[in-house]
């Protein structure tokens, strides 16, 4: 895991690329399109890479060469999860290695200068997955006509494109390169780039633009609007332009896999992209896959069927407790189960809402004493040997070991189970009246009842709920769990609609301090604990709430100062500092951590990793071993 911190300091490079990069091998014809080709109905393969493709040296990685064709199976809970085969396939202007270390993908390489200048080199001939160029033409029309229209993006231009809410100039230098300028350091530019959810700073501009009222003809536009039956162009453009969520199969791609399928369903095929700009270095284009089918199924079937042998590859859906079975089946189904630490700062956590629209909550959960007592309240050890059998790690909600930034302090702090601690504390907050079953009431009277909300994925964090569910009985507090769906429940989440809701730990729980720390600062309205905060700074403060804490305000201002440091001993400080606020406050409380991963992998499918870890940011979970390198031998 040493190895996996070594994060370059970009801020100090001048070139990000491709030194003594092999050359263009020679090319074999991909077998799922030999017959098109010999018929003129697709160009070769030489035509369809770029001149300087990104070429992968699959030996030379301790990989095996490997051979094209097969359909990979896997299983998603939800038409839209399909988008995760955009996390997957992970193809990024620049993305990380395994290593966690930042190299160029989609682009040939990156000129930095004074750690605020970037210049972005394209790869000559690089096709989207519709055969049409990828020029710098595409950076221009989402910077001018997407990111910059004021009817397609109201709040213009996003937060991760800003630096002290200053946006960059963007140039057209040439039709393969692109230059973004700040008058300050932009020191997480290319980490923007190379997340799980990057934010696209391209779009396919041929295509789109017929939605475009700049563009577009309008007689077309509103019989389109009518057809599609939504207000008007803008939205018509809007649904049209789903990079990530990949539910529009006409829309082009630069993904190793496109979407095939148009409309909503119960299976979803995801085929080769012709156009893919990676080749190994014996000559085939990857990925090697022909096609990826996502069949949808109910969450709570997932383990079951893969315990069956329906899926190939599998860790969505899979949880610890599902593991007794997996080993179970793995000899007779064909299949082998890794198991892969996660890369989560806390494997379940809960967030008191410090938005949450009841006045006399919302003074209770902004009370570092109250959430204090909430987690003093929780007995951690017992939800690991329930869970776990005793393998989970019983901490907080902070940064792993394998982190440089590790505090054991931080991970012990307010973690140990403390009930008579808990009780002296809710007492010194006033809550000492109590109704006829022992629950404590808040000043107006009313039952302290919190209502945790789950997105129903995850059988465990339910599990763990029920557990503290009696230890909060203990403390006068009564915990009613309500099941909800993902989208629904962030989205009341973000208009203060939800008391607290139980999700995994930060994403990163390995940074280094040359990483930003924006999960620690609320810069995110996804952040459960300050939606309405993280509102206020994505959207530049047209909407959403100012942060109105003393430690959120503090957090804020660390977290300018971090982009500002000039060396890494200051980011380091800085983290340290953000660290112990977010653990003195107690703003997510963690239970668990360091719990192991299921991955379900056929053994059928080569060049998945027996060890790796399991990550959104950094990691796109697959995404950072490349699936575009897995192969099937069938």
């Amino acid at each position: 895991m040493r190895a996996m911190l070594a994060l370059a300091a970009l801020a100090l490079a001048t070139t990000l690329g491709q030194a003594g990069a092999a050359e263009r091998p020679l090319l074999i014809e991909t077998p799922m399109y030999r017959s098109a080709v010999e018929h003129g109905t697709m160009p070769p393969i030489a035509d369809r890479l770029p001149d300087d493709p990104l070429v992968v040296d699959l030996e030379a990685e301790g990989l095996e060469p490997g051979r094209p064709g097969g359909t990979l199976h896997t299983l998603i809970d939800k038409p839209k999860s399909i988008r995760y085969i955009v996390a997957w396939g992970y193809a990024r202007l620049v993305g990380y290695t395994p290593e966690l270390e930042l190299e160029p993908d989609i682009l040939k390489s990156v000129e930095i200068a004074d750690g605020r200048i970037f210049t972005l080199h394209l790869r000559k001939g690089h096709k989207w997955s519709d055969g049409h160029p990828f020029t710098a033409e595409d950076f221009r029309y989402y910077w001018e006509d997407v990111a910059n229209n004021d009817v397609l993006t109201p709040t213009g231009p996003p937060s991760s494109l800003r630096v002290d809410g200053e946006p960059p100039v963007f140039e057209v230098l040439d039709e393969t390169t692109v230059r973004y300028s700040w008058s300050k350091p932009n020191p997480t530019f290319l980490q923007e780039l190379a997340r799980a959810r990057p934010p696209f700073i391209y779009r396919p501009a041929h295509y789109l633009k017929q939605f475009h009222e700049k563009y577009g003809d309008p007689e077309v536009i509103a019989k389109m609007v009518e057809r599609e039956k939504v207000r008007n162009w803008a939205s018509l453009h809007n649904r049209m332009d789903n990079m990530y969520n990949f539910d529009n199969a006409d829309e082009p791609t630069l993904q190793p896999w496109m979407n095939t399928t148009k409309l909503s369903t119960t299976r979803y095929t995801m085929a080769r992209n012709p156009y893919f700009h990676r080749v190994t270095a014996g000559g085939h284009q990857l990925p090697f896959i022909d096609k990826v089918v996502m069949d949808v199924a109910a969450a709570r079937l997932i383990p079951a069927m893969t315990a069956a042998g329906q899926s190939e590859l599998q860790a969505r859906g899979l949880g610890f407790s599902d593991l007794a079975i997996l080993k179970q089946n793995e000899r007779r189904d064909g299949f082998r189960v890794l198991l892969w630490p996660s890369a989560k700062s806390a494997q379940i956590a809960l967030y008191p809402n410090l938005n949450y629209k009841d006045p006399v909550w919302r003074r209770l959960f902004r009370s570092a004493d109250f959430r204090r007592a909430l987690s003093l309240g929780i007995d951690r050890y017992l939800i690991s040997r329930t869970l776990y059998l005793g393998l989970a790690e019983a901490r907080g909600n902070t940064v792993l070991p394998q982190s440089p930034l590790f505090d054991r302090e931080h991970a012990r702090r307010w973690a140990d189970y403390d009930p008579e601690r808990a009780n002296a504390l809710l007492d010194g907050l006033g809550l000492t009246e109590r109704n006829s079953r022992g629950i404590r009431l808040l000043p107006d009277g009313r039952p302290a009842e919190i209502i945790v909300e789950t997105a129903g994925e995850n059988l465990e964090e339910v599990d763990a709920l029920q557990l503290i569910t009696e230890d909060w009985q203990e403390i006068g507090i009564k915990l009613l769990i309500k099941p909800s769906q993902r989208d629904v429940l962030r989205e009341r989440a973000y208009t203060g609609s939800v008391m607290m809701t139980v999700w995994s730990g930060w994403d990163n729980g390995i940074p280094t301090a040359d990483m930003a720390p924006d999960e620690l600062a609320p810069v995110h309205q996804d952040n459960l604990a300050w939606p309405m905060w993280g509102q206020y700074y994505e959207t530049g403060g047209q909407s959403g709430e100012p942060p109105d804490m003393e430690a959120a305000e503090r957090l804020m201002a660390l977290y300018r100062d971090w982009f500002r440091a000039e060396t890494r001993a200051e980011r380091q400080d800085i983290w340290d500092e953000m660290l112990a606020i977010n653990t003195r406050e107690q703003f997510v409380i963690g239970i668990v951590s360091e719990v192991p991963q299921p991955v379900v992998v056929s053994r059928t499918l080569h060049n998945v990793p027996e060890e790796g870890f399991y990550g959104w940011d950094p990691g796109a979970q697959f995404g950072i071993y490349r699936p575009d390198q897995f192969w099937l031998d069938e």
